[in-house]
């Protein structure tokens, strides 16, 4: 048996520069960071006792008798991507709801693949693994992801990640004096908008326009180098981080329509009416969570105005997906229980 921790992140600026329908000709950068709220997947191979060959449990359970017949999509390519057809059980778990704009999608392939691979008693790099992960989300399941989520899940810690005409990541740790990063802590509060939302239909969209919003996209991109130089530059005020962030969610709010709508609005106003500086609502759009920049002595006035929200209190974490059990299995010899119908004497 396999248990994998896999981060979920906060992505403060450069979104939507890490498709690749952007990065391939423009190049991209994302600044993020990955928060101590986590997926757990655990995973082991079935033993050929039941009637069914692998056991798939998430927000529903499934009991299928061959692996492609599965219809959770991770699931499904990651097994293919690894080739494995015996029967598994893959458990899933979570501190925080999917479809909510942390990432945790991709931290869900990350963690699943990570723990495959323990499971085959193999090893995989950061770098490998998030590139893994990419793979399967792009190209096997063809979905409209960038490349940032996958990144961020597999390596951990507060980044800045490029992305290069040519196809190559590199990921920088972003360096500044513990204390600073404890301060931008400080001035962050998450909120959730209770609102439901399928982040594939909202990023199709926002693909398919990419090639009229150069504009936009270049100066989200053109944020990321701000961002930066602010977190970096302890003399700096962070104030001038929340003002990046008011300044990237108008950017971000412009690719598409589909991206906000009157409910979203409205929190973000009312977040700003209650002495924040800035803020975005995390991930392709639509709902799910909200991010402010507060001062620390206005971080109660803001949870009043917003006190119709969950409040998540949240930290940064530098640890990205790593195995946190394994024990391995003996193998059992299917060739006696091939047919599954036992008769004892």
């Amino acid at each position: 048996m396999v248990i994998t921790s896999t981060p979920l992140r906060i992505s403060f600026f450069g979104g939507g520069t890490d498709y690749p329908v952007w990065f391939r000709e423009f190049g991209g950068a994302v600044l993020a960071t990955t928060i101590n709220k986590r997926c757990y997947i655990t995973c082991r191979r079935l033993p050929p006792f039941f009637e069914y060959h692998s056991r798939i449990s998430y927000t529903k359970v499934e009991n299928v008798r061959r692996n492609d017949a599965i219809e959770h999509p991770s699931v499904r390519g990651c097994l293919q991507f690894l080739g494995i057809e015996d029967g598994v059980e893959i458990h899933h778990v979570a501190d925080l709801p999917a479809r909510t704009g942390l990432g945790t999608s991709s931290a869900f392939t990350v963690g699943l693949l990570l723990g495959l691979y323990a499971l085959q008693d193999r090893m995989r790099d950061k770098h490998a693994l998030a590139a893994d992960a990419v793979y399967v989300e792009q190209d096997l399941l063809r979905e409209a992801v960038g490349a940032q989520d996958q990144v961020s899940a597999a390596y951990g810690g507060f980044n800045r990640i490029n992305f290069r005409v040519d196809g190559t990541i590199e990921v920088n740790r972003v360096l500044t004096p513990p204390s600073r990063l404890v301060e931008l802590e400080q001035h962050l509060a998450l909120f959730f908008t209770g609102f439901a939302r399928t982040a594939s239909e909202i990023a199709q969209e926002q693909v398919r326009l990419t090639p009229q919003r150069t504009k936009e996209l270049n100066a989200m991109l053109q944020l990321v180098d701000e961002a930066e130089a602010i977190v970096a530059n302890p003399q700096r005020s962070l104030s001038e981080f929340g003002q990046l962030l008011h300044e990237g969610w108008q950017l971000k709010r412009s690719l598409t329509k589909k991206i906000t709508n009157a409910d979203i609005d409205e929190i973000y106003e009312a977040g700003l009416s209650a002495g924040a500086l800035g803020g975005k609502l995390l991930g392709a759009g639509g709902g799910g969570f909200m991010l402010f920049f507060v001062r620390p002595e206005q971080r109660e006035a803001l949870r009043t105005r917003l006190k119709k929200l969950l409040y998540v209190p949240v930290s940064f974490s530098n640890k990205g997906s790593q195995v946190v059990l394994y024990e391995p299995e003996e193998e059992y010899d299917k060739s006696l229980v091939a047919d599954r119908n036992f008769v004892y004497a």
